[in-house]
Formats: C-alpha cells, structure tokens, sequence
C-alpha cells in the first residue's frame, strides 16, 4: 500500500473514529429532528446562505464516509429548504458525496482487489464498459438497495468518474424527491415508516425495473427494424424448428440437441461428414502421430532395454492406416447415425435465402428450399495459404490436402518443408522427420508455438530439433522459384536471403473462417475474419446463429461442441430464456513429443492483463511413473491467486499431458483449488501423481512456518 493510501485511509479511520467517540449519530435520529426543527427553521431565516452551505458540506462529508443518517439529512433538507431548494441542494449534496466514496474505494481497494480477483473483475469490467451506466441507473431507482454499498462497490470497476457522477445524479432524483417532500411535511409524520408505504416501495420497484422493460421495448423495435427489408418473406409457418449449415463438430453436436428435444431439423452438408477434425485435422494427424512415435520408439529401442532398430516399412501403408483409422471412426459422424437420431440430413450446399430460408443446391443436382424458425450457421475453417509468388508454380499441400497426395506418394518426402511455427507445424514436422524426412521448419515469428510460455517454446524446439528438424524461427518466407529443376523456398533472415531446397512444401501457418459461398454477403451479416456474434453467439439476425470456427475465437473441435450447446439451446428456446457462451475454462493441446497442454492463464498472459500470480512447478523427471516409461522429462506448472490455492491456469509438458490436464480443468470449471487435489487419491503409479505432486509443492511452499516452530518446540518438551 502506497503512503498516500495509508494517509487517505488514517483520515478516513480519524473521521469515522470521531463519529462514532462524539456520539454524532445522536443528531441523526427522527426525534431529533423533529424536535429541532423550529431551531433549524429560525437558524435558516438568520443566515440562509451560511446554513445552506454547512448543510451541503455536512451531507457530502456523511455520504463520503458512508455514514448511516442519510435519511434523516435528506429530511431534514426538506424541512428547512422547502421542496425545490431542498431538491437541488440534496441531489447535488447527494452525488458529490457519491462521487468521493466511489473514488476514495478506487483509491484505497481497486488494485488490491484486481490483484485477488483479476479475471472476474476483468469480466465484470466487459460488461460495465458496455452496459454500466445503464444498470447503475436502474439501481439508483430503487431506494431500497443500499446507496453507500453502490458506491464501494462501483468504485471497483473501471467505470468512468463523469459516468457515475452524472447518471447517480440523475438516478437518484426520485428517491430524493420523495424524502426531501416527506421533509417538508416533518411535523405530520409519526415515523421513518410512514414515508416508505407498502404502495411507494411498488412504485419504485416497477420504476426500477422499467429501464429493463423500455430496454426490451428498444430491444423489439430494433429486431423489427433488422428484419424490415424481409417483412414480406417471413413464412407464417415454417418447415423446420432448426437447420444447421455444416457438418463439423459444430453442426454435429447442434443438430444433435435439437433432435434429442424433439425438434425437427435438417443438417446439410456438401462433403464429408464429421467436417475437418475427422478427415482433415486431429483425427488422421494423431493417427500419424502414433506411428511417427513407434519409429521413434524403434530407433531408441535401448531405453528400454532392446536393441535400437531401424525401422522398415511402406509410406503407403502408413498414409493407408491414417485412412483405416478415418474409416473406423466414421460411423460416429455418419449420414445413417444421425438420420437414426432423428436428424434429417441433405448433402448439398446450403445458402440463405433470407433469415429463415435456406436453398439447398443437393448434390444430385436438384434444389430444395426449407424455412425454419433458426439457423445455425457451423461451415468451419480451411487452411490459409499465403499469398507468396510462386507458390502454385513448385506446388504445396496444407493440413486439408496432404492425406490425400502424401497417399498417393511411394516414399515419404525426402526434403520437406513446413511453413509455420504453430500446433499444426510442429506436430507434423516432428512426425514426419521420425518417418525419414528432412524437415525445415520456417516460423516467422521469435519462437514456435508463440501462445505459449518462453521456456515451453524452448522446450518444444529442443525436442523437434533432437528429431532431426531443422527449426528456422525468425525467417520470412518471401517468394517460391524453380532453380536448375529443383523447387526452392526463398526466406529472409536478419536482412540476408536464404535458400531452401525441397521436395514437398507444407502451408501450416493457420486456419481461416469459411465466410463466402452460404448467403452471408447477401444478408448483410457482418464478418471480420469470423462471423460477428455477440455473447449467445446471435449474428446480426437474432435467429440466425453461429458456432465453431466460424464464429471463433477458439479453433478446437472441443470449443466448437461447446458452442454448439449454447447456439442450438439458444435457438430452441431463446425466446424463453438465452445462454451466454462460457469460456472461462478452455483446455488445449499440442500433440507434439513430449505434449503440451494448457488450460487457463500462463504466465505471459497474466503479464499482459497484469494480474497478479504466484507459479508452482514439478518437474515430472521426479515421476515414479514417468521414470518407469522413460517419459522423465516436463513439467507442470499451476499459476495460483498469491496466497491461495485457487488455479488461474496450468500449463503441462510431458507424456499424455493432454489426459493429465482434465483433473485441472474440472477444478478450475467447479472452484476446487490445489488443497482439493492434494487431498484425492490418486492412483500408483500414475501419470496422474505429477497432479498431487505439485499440489503438494505449493503446500510446502505455504507451510505455516511460526507455527510449525511452535510445534517443534512441543515436540522437543514431549521427549523430555
């Protein structure tokens, strides 16, 4: 705490001190004042102006200081002022006052409280930096809720001083009117509770609320407004309750939760079902993955006690298992599942007609148009190419188009070039330098994987790099040309070009929203690299949804089920009742060797959005069963609130830390802290112990040191 907080807070403590030694609060009861009135009425004909400006001062000192009498002064200012004096004298009193206890809580407690409490406070600053004003207005209506607790409170926000100085002046005008009138009828009252009757408290109840109404009022004019150039296409009955544009993970799962409420809806989707994660993306990648390893695994046989083998086998045949494991996981996503659900599936290419028709352009080669009361927009992302001269003349293929032409190869790529830094890049690059290839790995960027902590960075390069990848950070692809018949990348790095030979160039460097070719363009529905929704994920046309990667901000099958959840319940059942989309708690991984997993903040993050933290870390080299494996290498580290064990985010290096991560995850999502973890059972010998583990360090970490000495020196009596 800084010396002028201490200052602030000892006048503050000096002020209400004497209060309260003074016995003021005497002057602040109804008898009183009633029985000074007449004191107070002469004093005021004497000097007007000296009364009126010591009664100002008095009552901003009493609303700064949070000093309970508010009524009793507010009446009082009636009963000496009269009703439009005592009204403009009070409000001003009243906000001023407002004001100062709304800054000296923003002096005194913001930054601790933002330190403790950073990503809440941070959420509830979203909403305040958008709708503040207007709910703080709605509060100031209603005299029942405390106006001293308002304050204190408010001033934890980021609100601006002008904002809550003008729209608590205006706010309070009403309740201040009614006691400042009360005031000049003080001799007819018996009782506080004579001003506040049952039917006065409705009237500032439904004053209160009709901010909330208007606000739905504005709300449906505006709606019709949006959907005023299509007034004259809206169906009077509609075909489906629900159609889904898309086949993904997205277009899945929403399709699926209307079916499981009965719903009636159409799923329509022009190529494969199951979107990018089934045949393009996690699915065929960890296949890959898994047979990279196993070479890996035969190369360094002598970890575990064999012979180090090179291993033999056929490209073909494992771009063919890549495919087997496609095939066997397609029933899951297929046509025949989903119709048995319930859903009636159409492939085709799917367009909006208007906001509640869709024309489906099948691929058999006739058109169908349906209507339905919504409209879940889920038509995923593709792969970025970048515009670099000379790419199409040496030929590339991305993570969408490499399943099929590697398949197609005898060998794998002997030079092998991989653009981008990313998850993507670094899992294939260190896939397929462990199936023989030479692998260049170009990033841009300082470091690969740029989303997460330095040191996991370093780790992750170290660990391509001992595969044979050959990682160039800090290089910039420029162009693409054709030398002597040999395919070469040009790239510049630290003002000098370079040269890269290869045989088979790999464009990893992202995923882009699919925003052309459905109708969005003919709607209006504004895009800036996704689709706009706001927090129920509602484009422009409130029945008009969006999930997945489309809708953004995360690219992860997981994300896109989870928003689908809150798109096809919104749908369905948004006229009732609408879900904002949670994203606190998102888990991730890279699936590289050893594998990256995180959930939450990591340290880079909490610096940026400067909230304060503490890091615990256990190295998994200490791992009973990470030893046994020869998986002794990682980490896991938690970021947990300074001096509690409340977990602002782990991040995980090591074998299977992608599984490892979910007992963080679930205690993140339900509030369970690092004590909750250290006190399960977990079982031996697990991966799942590096958990308790380091639990267990931040327990140590804590340890009650004074009292710990206390109970050696009990100990030491005990013996004698």
């Amino acid at each position: 705490m800084r010396l002028r907080q201490i200052v602030l807070l000892l006048l503050l403590a000096l002020a209400i001190g004497a209060f309260v030694a003074l016995d003021l609060g005497r002057y602040l009861s109804f008898e009183q004042l009633k029985s000074s009135q007449a004191s107070f009425a002469y004093l005021h004909a004497e000097q007007p102006l000296t009364v009126a400006a010591v009664y100002f001062l008095v009552y901003v000192l009493a609303t700064a200081l949070s000093i309970p009498g508010a009524v009793i002064i507010t009446l009082a200012g009636g009963a000496i002022f009269g009703l439009w004096q005592g009204l403009l004298i009070v409000s001003f009193a009243s906000t001023v006052g407002a004001t100062l206890a709304f800054l000296a809580s923003r002096f005194l407690l913001r930054d601790w409280v933002e330190a403790r409490f950073g990503q809440r406070l941070a959420d509830i600053n979203t909403g305040v930096n958008r709708e503040g004003g207007f709910y703080l207005f709605t509060l100031r209506l209603i005299p029942v809720v405390p106006f001293f607790l308002i304050n204190l409170l408010m001033g934890l926000t980021r609100m601006k001083v002008w904002t809550y100085y003008w729209v608590s002046q205006i706010g309070m005008l009403a309740g201040t009117a009614v006691y400042v009138n009360a005031g000049t009828q003080l001799a007819q009252l018996e009782s506080l509770q004579g001003i506040l009757s049952p039917a006065l408290l409705g009237s500032f109840v439904l004053l209160g609320i009709f901010p909330l109404i208007a606000r739905r009022i504005v709300a449906a004019v505006q709606k019709r407004k949006v959907y005023a150039r299509w007034a004259d296409q809206r169906p009077k009955t509609f075909d489906r309750n629900l159609i889904v544009i898309g086949g993904g993970a997205g277009g899945l799962v929403s399709a699926y939760i209307a079916a499981a409420v009965k719903a009636k809806v159409t799923l329509i989707e022009a190529h494969k079902m199951g979107g990018d994660c089934l045949n393009y993306g996690c699915v065929p990648s960890k296949a890959l993955i898994k047979s990279a390893k196993l070479a890996h695994q035969m190369r360094h046989a002598s970890n575990y006690g064999l012979s180090d083998a090179a291993p033999s086998f056929s490209f073909k045949a494992v771009m063919q298992r890549v495919h087997n494991v496609i095939t066997a996981i397609e029933p899951h996503d297929s046509i025949e599942r989903y119709t048995g659900l319930g859903v009636e599936v159409l492939q085709g290419y799917g367009r909006l007609v208007n906001p509640w028709t869709v024309e489906v352009a099948l691929n058999d080669g006739t058109t169908q148009r349906l209507t339905a009361r919504s409209i879940v927009i889920a038509a995923g992302a593709r792969s970025f190419v970048p515009p670099l001269p000379g790419l199409d003349d040496v030929g590339y293929v991305t993570s969408d188009t490499l399943w099929d032409e590697f398949s197609k190869l005898d060998e794998v790529p002997k030079r092998l070039v991989v653009l981008g830094g990313g998850p993507i890049g670094c899992e294939l690059a260190q896939s397929f330098a462990r199936l023989g290839s030479h692998v260049t790995q170009v990033e841009m960027g300082a470091h690969i994987m740029v989303r997460e902590d330095e040191e996991v960075s370093e780790l992750a390069q170290a660990s391509l790099e001992a595969d044979g990848v050959q990682v160039l950070t800090g290089h910039k692809a420029l162009r693409c040309e054709r030398v002597d018949g040999e395919k070469t990348l040009v790239v510049e790095h630290a003002g000098a070009e370079q040269r890269i030979v290869f045989d088979q160039l790999l464009c990893a460097v992202g995923r882009v929203a699919r925003l052309q070719g459905y109708g969005l363009e003919d709607l209006g529905i504004p895009t800036h690299r996704t689709v706009d929704t706001n927090e129920y994920l509602q484009t422009l046309y409130p029945n008009i949804y969006a999930a997945g990667d489309v809708a953004g901000p995360f690219q992860f099958t997981h994300t896109a089920a989870h928003q689908a959840w809150y798109a096809a319940v919104n749908a369905l059942f948004g006229e009732w009742k609408l879900f904002k989309a949670d994203y606190s708690v998102i888990p991730w991984a890279t699936f590289i060797d050893p594998e990256v997993a995180r959930v939450g903040l990591n340290e880079q993050e909490a610096k940026e959005k400067n909230i304060a933290y503490e890091v615990t870390k256990y190295g998994i080299d200490d791992l009973d069963r990470a030893i046994a494996d020869s998986e002794a290498h990682g980490f896991v580290k938690v970021l947990t609130v300074p001096g509690k064990d409340k977990i602002l985010g782990v991040t995980i290096v090591g074998a299977h830390a992608a599984d490892v991560l979910a007992e963080f995850v679930l205690a993140m999502k339900h509030g369970l802290g690092l004590n909750k973890i250290l006190g399960t059972i977990h079982t031996y010998p697990t991966m799942s112990e590096a958990n308790k583990y380091a639990a267990g360090e931040w327990k140590r970490a804590h340890a009650p040191q004074k009292l710990l000495a206390w109970v050696k020196k009990y100990h030491d009596w005990r013996r004698g």
